[in-house]
């Protein structure tokens, strides 16, 4: 994958991780729990792309 795409898709993580948190915040009950599942795996798909990212710098 190109520096361009892993740069995009990362971009594209950070806004998601950032609309679960506002989310999240004003969740119902019934819903956190499903939010913080949900929230994780972004966390970790994002920090996945970030290390990518990284890397191919590096690289």
């Amino acid at each position: 994958m190109s520096i361009r795409l892993i740069a995009k898709e990362l971009y594209r993580l950070q806004q998601e991780v950032a609309k679960l948190e506002k989310e999240l915040v004003g969740a119902p009950a019934e819903r956190i729990e499903a939010l913080h599942d949900e929230l994780r795996k972004k966390r970790a798909e994002r920090d996945r792309m970030r290390r990518a990212l990284n890397g191919s710098k590096d690289g």
